[in-house]
């Protein structure tokens, strides 16, 4: 997605994406998962995919753990279904994995968290969250 699509849209999305990974990973596993889940996030159809940096850290973080390490800002357009495509892909992306990792998304200081919830629970909230932020 180009500087014409961002135009005629009028509107990016700045995502913060923060992996927790699980705390039986050791910190090579934890930086692992985090390069595949940004792998994964660069090859949407996104503005750019970005580790923070300087940045303030986010709540509950304790210094360079492994929340710090895991996250990214990813900026896309605000229509087009790009941002349900993100979310779409963090879900399949814990799905895929055996260990525990907990993943938060956020916009404009609005969180959703996609840790300890059934399949179902975090299906709803997801599609709470993504309402809330592609509604006009």
């Amino acid at each position: 997605m180009g500087d014409e699509a961002t135009a005629a849209t009028g509107r990016v999305l700045d995502v913060r994406v923060d992996l927790t990974a699980d705390p039986e990973y050791g910190p090579e596993a934890g930086e692992r998962a985090a390069r595949q889940l940004r792998s994964e996030l660069s090859e949407l159809d996104v503005e750019s995919v970005r580790v923070p940096v300087g940045g303030a850290a986010p709540d509950g973080a304790k210094g360079a753990d492994a929340l710090t390490i895991g996250a990214v800002v990813v900026a896309l357009s605000a229509s087009g279904g790009v941002f349900t495509s993100l979310v779409e892909t963090v879900r399949d992306w814990l799905g895929r994995s055996a260990a525990r990792h907990r993943v938060s998304l956020t916009i404009d200081g609005d969180t959703i968290d996609l840790e300890h919830a059934t399949t179902e629970e975090r299906r709803a909230l997801v599609e709470a969250y993504v309402r809330r932020h592609t509604e006009d």
